[in-house]
């Protein structure tokens, strides 16, 4: 169940900010590192931390995390669910001698209902797990669980990472919804977002990633804002670099989307390219995400004709080739209705492929101003994307290419980058742990006069 045994003290000597390293449990109940924020998050961030000294102990659930330097300073503990969700065979029903305890039967019980259980029964597992190992940690480190049995004594102080509110993705899905039993359905499966409600309003600490995210984590969950604290996230710029040896392609276009998701915007892009391609034939798009057979994305590819080398999709490739990809294209596209901050934005910045980009929610703050490091479209607007698209593909678009992507670099270098983001979280855990400290020190005299009486 759990990789190599974990040292119980922290690592002699000190951390690069001068003080003693941390003992830091980093939770996340979905690790996928090449799909989805989150496992990206803890992949780098677990890197990095341990590159400033400190020791992180990763507890994660299906899929596992991939992550970089486990031996190194990071170590991985599998605390595993019943999978409910794996390929080939997504929503099955586990066997008889598959179920452990009332958890996995909660869990079974929350997907026959339509509703989504990983949140609750992991942070139920996860708090489990932290009671037997009360003393390990210095710092338990929730990346977007917000379920409830996060709330129980944990044994450390509790840092809470909130990428964006999940509600604001049911808000665009519940738009999307052409019928009753659709907005139905999806008020079922995001039934959890009353508990991350309820479990974010108590928490002492929340990390977020933009200024944007900030304002929706007060504005949809209540909490108070002097208890959320910004902390930008980056890309891997060693990974994400230029490369002038890998060929440009001419007309490609290159996005990373999950088909039918509403909140990233892909079929306005699709609409987009149809337009486009009226006047630059050669113009041709590479999603990098599941193609969906049907739904909005299918349904607009068939009425545009756009079938075969017009609109590709890839999956399940490398890093290192999907650096490539990106490389090789004219131009990256971040079409999405919302972000709460668009690591693909930052990532295509990164290798200097300049972006065209939506304003939707964190997009500016991490793509910058207007004609300067990016082209800026308003969100659902296939005409504006159409046309910002079309002034770097057409003729005379080299030139403006050539300053978007050496502007794009140089500013993820100077504020987005894995090393920054592991800096400023650390500071946070030390604030916590200071907190955590001193209300310790108040209660102990509190306990002293009550057992004089």
């Amino acid at each position: 169940m759990t990789a190599e045994a974990m040292e119980a003290g922290p690592r002699a000597g000190s951390a690069a900010d001068g003080g003693r390293p941390l003992r830091i449990a980093l939770l996340t109940y979905k690790g996928n590192p090449f799909c989805g924020g989150q496992g990206v998050y803890v992949r780098h961030l677990s890197r990095e931390l341990a590159r400033l000294g400190h020791h992180v102990e990763v507890i994660g659930s299906q899929p596992y995390p991939v992550l970089d330097a486990v031996g190194e300073g990071v170590g991985l503990t599998e605390l595993p669910s019943l999978d409910l969700y794996r390929q080939p065979d997504p929503f099955r029903t586990p066997k008889r001698d598959e179920y452990r305890d009332w958890i996995d039967a909660l869990e079974v019980a929350t997907m026959w209902t339509g509703g989504f259980p990983e949140p609750l029964t992991f942070s139920l597992r996860a708090r489990r797990l932290l009671a037997a190992r009360r003393g390990d940690f210095d710092v338990v480190h929730d990346n977007q669980t917000l379920g409830y049995g996060l709330l129980a004594p944990l044994g450390a102080p509790l840092v809470t990472t909130i990428h964006h509110p999940i509600t604001v993705d049911r808000q665009l899905e519940l738009d999307a919804a052409q019928d009753w039993k659709r907005r139905a359905s999806v008020r079922r499966w995001y039934a959890f977002t009353r508990m991350q409600k309820r479990v974010s309003r108590r928490l002492p600490s929340v990390l977020t990633v933009s200024g944007s995210s900030r304002q929706e984590i007060v504005d949809h969950l209540g909490v108070r804002p002097e208890r959320v604290h910004v902390v930008p996230i980056g890309a891997d710029t060693d990974l994400w670099s230029p490369d002038p040896s890998v060929p440009e392609v001419a007309g490609r276009i290159v996005t990373t989307s999950s088909a039918d998701v509403p909140l990233k915007g892909l079929v306005y892009l699709i609409e987009a390219l149809a337009k486009l391609r009226t006047e630059i034939p050669d113009a041709h798009l590479v999603v990098v995400g599941k193609r969906a057979d049907e739904g909005p994305v299918a349904r607009a590819i068939e009425r545009y004709g756009l079938d075969g080398d017009a609109v590709r999709f890839v999956k399940g490739i490398s890093d290192r080739e999907l650096v490539d990809l990106v490389r090789g294209a004219q131009v990256a596209c971040v079409p999405s209705l919302y972000e709460g901050f668009s690591l693909p934005a930052a990532e295509a910045m990164a290798t200097g492929t300049p972006l065209v980009a939506t304003t939707g929610g964190a997009i500016p703050e991490v793509a910058g101003p207007d004609g300067e490091t990016c082209l800026a479209v308003p969100p659902g607007d296939a005409g504006a994307l159409a046309a910002a698209l079309g002034r770097l593909l057409g003729p005379g678009g080299t030139e403006l290419r050539t300053r978007l992507g050496a502007a794009g670099r140089a500013r993820v270098l100077d504020r987005f980058t894995w090393a920054r983001a592991a800096e400023g979280t650390a500071r946070h855990y030390r604030d916590a742990v200071a907190a955590h400290a001193a209300r310790g020190a108040r209660r102990r005299p509190v306990a002293a006069a009550c057992q004089d009486r």
